[in-house]
């Protein structure tokens, strides 16, 4: 799910790494366009653990990227 931020761009990352960022990415969208004060709690809740999530996965590529040779 590449956006104009990875289109074309190669870089260090594999293809396995470029698609977590890359997802991560197309998450942070979809909640930037949610409208946040029409969400109850339970929601809310639920944005917050899947932008922890999205944040984990970007740290371990991250990780990944330090560590290799």
């Amino acid at each position: 799910m590449p956006d104009s931020h990875s289109e074309g761009v190669e870089g260090p990352l594999t293809p396995l790494q470029r698609t977590r960022v890359d997802f991560a990415r197309a998450e942070l969208l979809r909640i930037r366009e949610t409208d946040l004060p029409e969400l109850d709690e339970a929601h809310l809740i639920l944005l917050v653990e899947r932008l922890r999530g999205r944040l984990d996965d970007v740290l371990t590529v991250l990780d990944e990227m330090a560590s290799a040779p």
